[in-house]
Parts: C-alpha cells; structure tokens; sequence
C-alpha cells in the first residue's frame, strides 16, 4: 500500500471528531502532539467540557483561564503544562502509580473516546512507531474508541512495543515540525555533582540502572564511566545514558529480563537522544505496565533505583509530588522502581536530593509540610544521598533515623532539626 497523501487529514478535519463532553488522551513528554493540541485549542468556542487525560506534556501550555469550560484537564503525572489548570478549578490530578495507569483505561475506569498520538510515517509494511514515548499511550491507543495521529518525519523509528498499523488511525496529518527538547546538563551545579558523584559511588559493577529526571541523575551517569556490565532497565531515557552505552559501559550482559537490550518506556531529551534511539535494535520501549512493574523490575541483578523528592521528613517519609496542598508532580514510578529495587537481589532503593531549595530552605524537615502527599512511605525508604552524605535507613528505628538524616542536613539547618528531633523523642 502507498502512503499517499489524500490518505492524510488536514488538522481541522482531524479535531473536528473530537465533540464536548468527550474525554481524549493525549500523547507526552516528546511526543506530545503539539500542532493538533493547538488545533484543538482553536477550535474551543465549539467544544465544552472536553476532558483531557495525560501525563507530561512538552512545548503547549493548558493553563490560561480562558480554557476554562472548554477543557478539563484530568492529570496522571502533573508538569509545568497543566500545573497552573490541575490546581484550579479547571482540572484536578489522579494519584495513581505509573505501572498503573493502563489499569484505569483497561477496566474502562477512564474510558477513553479520543486519543491523539504522534508516530513516525508508516514503513514498508505499513507500521508506524510511537516512537520516544511509548508509557502509558500504548493501552490508550488500544483502548480508544477513536484514534488520530499526527504522523511526523521527525519523530525516531524505536523498536519495542511501539510499532501501530497505520490502519488503526481513523484519521491520520502529516506534520513536519522538531519534537521538543530538554537539556539536563544545562541545570547542573556543585550541589548536583557532588550528589552524582555520592550517588555513583554506590552503584556496584553488574547494576541494572533506573534514572529519574533532572540534573541529578545526569550527574550520576556522567560519574559511571569507569564501572562494568550495567544494565538499563529505566521507565525514561535521557542522553546521559548514550555515552556509557557507546563506551560499552551499559552492555546489559548481566540482566536476566530482557538479556542485552536497554528497557524503558519514553524518551526525552536532545535531538542526539532521537538521533541515537531510531532504528536502534538495542533499545525497546515497552509498555509502562511491563516496565514499572515490581515484579519484572526485581528479577534483574543489583538494581540500583534513583530518584528525587521534594521534601523528607525525619522519619523518613517521602514527598516527590506536592508542595504542601500544592499538586507540583505526581506519584510517576517512583514507588514502583523503590519496591522493584528492594525486592531484588543486592538492589539499592534510592532518593537523592539537595539539602536546600533554591532559596535556601531545608529539604530535610520535622514534619512534612500540612497536605503534603507521602508518596514513598518510611516503610520503603533505604538510600537517602544529600551533597553531604549517604545513609541506608533500613533496619533504623525513628530516632535511629533522625540523627542520620540530620547529619545529610545543611550546617545551617541541623541546629533547628536536633532540636526538633530532641522534642519529638524525650523520653519520660
């Protein structure tokens, strides 16, 4: 079959399917389909109450008031895009874990009526790819009743569970604009090398590596050059990760879940990172259900999960998605890859976060902040790495755990803290 043109739609024949009331999955991170969001924003007076269901969208931004009534935003993972709308009365967010997520379109929780994707152009056998991000939009292709693509030559031919047939599309536009880029190593600094270089030293030879996002894990990565056979089981992908797999550093010899290929569920990154994943036989981005699951995570060898929060308590309570009632993220797969690690064998479980904010206030608290959400809970906490050290918590008692995470503590905040701590545990 030729893939002419007069088989594609233009952009307003395309969003014209979409009606009020109807609830549409929108495809995220780099392959968010920005032309046809911005169509959809275009078409507003004719729509009400449309509810849109995504995780991190790039390069639109869904928060200006004037969308209120028109669209809902009903968030999965909460970034700068919909931050503004999820904290209004404009949308609201679904805590939920990422492995999870395809659960909700699955049993017909979040039915799904439309679901906008970007994919590569069809290959000679009639199959486009999801290409960087694959995550939770497989079960939403699979479960919409209504499929549009935006089918974009820029977008990388990645191999995994990406491939669709051109013929699921109901309607199809071809659009020839860059997919969004990040630059982690733009926002790096003292603090998050000295974190990468603390948080390197404890990632053993034969590791099978996760990566949050943020300057911190790329600084980890930039400090591994010099380790062997590590694995890359990942729910997301950055450059980072392409220098160690060329060194032969990241060779995947030692996993014994999908043996010699690096495993993650979306990409985001430069254009080097889309340059490096298309049509590359050694990278499979696969479903977020299969990725983030505990269960598949814990069968490979010494897995080393890093992540970051925003604010942990002296017992160990973890916050990574809200800043007091405040949604700023969401639960993503932190949870899933802390109990993925401690459940393997010689696995690390690890938060990692600088001492401070930006303004200077104490990362490390008595209390979290009123409203804010625990999302690993003392239970599951070990690893905890500040620019100032690194303590497994396992195995401590409350008090134990306070005096320890004290010492990862900023100078200027540990008076406070010890005599937070000295008040909460006095004895009678």
């Amino acid at each position: 079959m030729a893939f002419t043109p007069e088989l594609y739609a233009s952009a307003e024949e395309a969003i014209s399917k979409i009606q009020s009331g109807f609830r549409v999955f929108v495809h995220g991170s780099a392959a968010t389909p920005i032309h046809l969001l911005r169509e959809l924003i275009r078409q507003k007076d004719r729509l009400n109450q449309v509810e849109l269901v995504s995780i991190t969208l790039q390069g639109i931004n869904l928060n200006d008031p004037s969308l209120e009534g028109h669209f809902y935003i009903n968030s999965l993972f909460v970034s700068e895009s919909t931050r503004g709308a999820v904290n209004s009365s404009r949308g609201d967010y679904v805590p939920v874990f990422l492995s999870e997520i395809p659960l909700l379109f699955k049993r017909g929780i979040l039915p799904i009526d439309v679901a906008i994707v970007q994919v590569s152009p069809p290959d000679a056998h009639g199959y486009c790819s999801l290409g960087t991000s694959v995550d939770v939009a497989r079960s939403a292709l699979e479960c919409a009743r209504v499929v549009i693509a935006q089918v974009n030559p820029n977008m990388p031919r990645v191999h995994g569970d990406a491939f669709v047939p051109f013929a699921r599309f109901d309607c199809a536009v071809w659009i020839d604009e860059p997919l969004p880029e990040v630059n982690y190593a733009s926002k790096s600094n003292s603090c998050t090398v000295a974190i990468g270089k603390r948080v390197a030293a404890l990632v053993d030879d034969g590791a099978t590596l996760q990566m949050g996002i943020g300057a911190i894990p790329d600084g980890v990565l930039k400090e591994l050059t010099h380790h062997r056979n590590l694995g890359l089981h990942t729910e997301m992908f950055s450059d980072g990760v392409i220098d160690l797999i060329e060194r032969g550093v990241i060779n995947n010899s030692q996993k014994k879940i999908v043996n010699g290929y690096c495993v993650t569920g979306f990409m985001l990154g430069s254009r080097r990172l889309y340059d490096f994943v298309n049509d590359n036989p050694i990278v499979k981005a696969m479903d977020i259900a299969y990725v983030n699951d505990p269960r598949v995570i814990s069968q490979n060898p010494k897995v080393t999960a890093i992540n970051s929060a925003i604010e942990i308590d002296l017992t160990g309570q973890v916050c990574s998605d809200s800043i007091g009632t405040y949604q700023y993220s969401g639960i993503g797969g932190q949870m899933d890859f802390i109990r993925g690690a401690a459940l393997s064998e010689g696995g690390k479980p690890i938060i990692a976060l600088p001492s401070t904010t930006a303004k200077g206030i104490s990362r490390i608290v008595p209390e979290l902040k009123s409203g804010a959400g625990v999302v690993t809970t003392r239970g599951h906490i070990h690893w905890v790495v500040t620019e100032f050290g690194a303590v497994d918590l396992f195995g401590m008692n409350l008090e134990q755990r306070a005096k320890a995470l004290i010492e990862l503590a900023h100078p200027e905040h540990r008076e406070h803290l010890e005599k937070a701590m000295h008040e909460r545990f006095l004895k009678a």
